[in-house]
């Protein structure tokens, strides 16, 4: 028995030993870790936070009518140039009866006014008449004579007035009915809307049929057309309370057309809302920022494209950089350093003074120089036989 035990504590031994050597000459036949290098190069930084909007005119006309009524023909459609003046519209008035009877008894009473200070005007141009006979002879008074051409003249002056108001109500009642007047109102009353203002037609929504009503202060009134000058175009968009403390009037915009690839058009900011808005749990801040002329050149920006822009908070251009991932931090200090390759597989620590970031890449103000050979953290194996790299 004592000898059987001999026996497996000697092949056990055995065994662990055989182990052993096995492991140890398989590590032997493993690749050595390697590191790869990589040099700085020189680029442009530029650190920018990123605002979603669109494109839209910077001033938008609506063209409203100044009388109700149906629309009768429209003369444009979305798309077209227009100039200050062109034909928009025709409105046909539906007179209202209820209004209508009551400017036509308005024109029987000032028919009636007018007839009554006629006759007041025929008297006293007898009585103005006798007097001034009377007066030249010497039998009245300068005086009594004065007074009956007073009378006169103010007989005179409300047959004048009552005429005018006769010619106010006939306008009036040619506006409710037909839309328009031969008179001195005829320039305000038009059935024919006209535009404002020079620029395209962004939209037209009315048809032949709508009912339209006039712009007052009591109703804004129905929109018959939208003008604007589409040369004047700027970019509304939001950013996040997080980001609106980094942006100010007057910075660079990059603004990405989504109707266009691989095409930017520069702009301005310069508008940054003083107040938030709450949106989805969020505060985001009303941004604006105006395309400059050169940047749209011959490109037809269209109104209302979705669009991105990219605001420059800093730049660097031309400058040494490295990537991000080549630098590393002290744990006791947080100052970055670098390992700089001084032999094959052998590094030396250099710390190094950064810059502009942009997330990728990073500005080496110093520390290292160009031609300087930065490990690369991620360790690769060495070839092998196969002509490949280890993983």
């Amino acid at each position: 028995m004592k000898r059987t035990g001999t026996v497996i504590t000697l092949l056990v031994i055995v065994l662990l030993a055989a182990a052993g050597i096995y492991y140890i000459w398989q590590k032997d036949q493993q690749d050595p870790i390697t590191y790869t290098t990589e040099q700085p190069t020189k680029e442009t930084i530029i650190k920018e936070t990123v605002a979603t909007g669109s494109i839209v005119p910077k001033e938008e006309v609506n063209i409203k009518p100044n009388i109700s009524g149906v629309i009768d023909k429209v003369h444009v459609v979305a798309g077209d140039f227009v100039e200050a003046g062109d034909l928009i519209a025709e409105i046909k008035v539906v007179p209202n009866v209820s209004s209508l009877t009551n400017a036509k008894n308005s024109i029987d009473q000032a028919r009636n006014s007018v007839q009554t200070a006629k006759l007041a005007l025929d008297n006293q141009q007898i009585i103005y008449d006798r007097q001034k006979s009377l007066f030249e002879k010497g039998v009245v008074a300068a005086n009594e004579f004065d007074l009956a051409q007073n009378a006169y003249n103010n007989a005179l002056q409300r047959y004048k007035q009552e005429q005018v108001n006769l010619r106010g109500a006939q306008q009036n009642y040619d506006i409710l009915r037909t839309g328009t007047t031969s008179g001195a109102l005829g320039k305000y009353a038009q059935t024919a809307i006209r535009s404002t203002v020079a620029g395209m037609i962004l939209d037209v929504p009315v048809k032949e049929g709508n009912q339209v009503i006039e712009a007052n202060n009591f109703n804004e009134g129905t929109s018959i057309a939208v003008i604007a000058d589409i040369k004047k175009m700027i970019f509304e968009g939001k950013v996040d309370e997080s980001e609106v403390g980094k942006i100010k009037e007057g910075l660079d915009l990059e603004i990405t057309v989504g109707a266009f690839d691989n095409k930017k058009f520069d702009a301005i900011l310069d508008y940054v809302a003083p107040k938030g808005i709450a949106e989805n749990g969020a505060i985001q801040f009303a941004i604006k920022g105006t395309l400059k002329e050169t940047a749209k050149d011959s490109t037809f920006i269209r109104a209302g494209l979705s669009a991105n822009a990219s605001i420059i908070l800093d730049r660097r251009d031309n400058v040494l950089s490295i990537k991000e991932a080549l630098v590393q931090y002290d744990p006791e200090t947080k100052k970055p350093f670098v390992e700089v390759a001084t032999g094959d597989q052998q590094f030396e620590r250099r710390d190094v003074e950064l810059g502009l970031s942009n997330g990728i890449n990073v500005e080496v103000i110093s520390g290292v120089s160009e031609g300087d050979n930065i490990k690369v953290w991620n360790a690769l194996k060495a070839p092998t036989g196969r002509g490949g790299y280890g993983g």
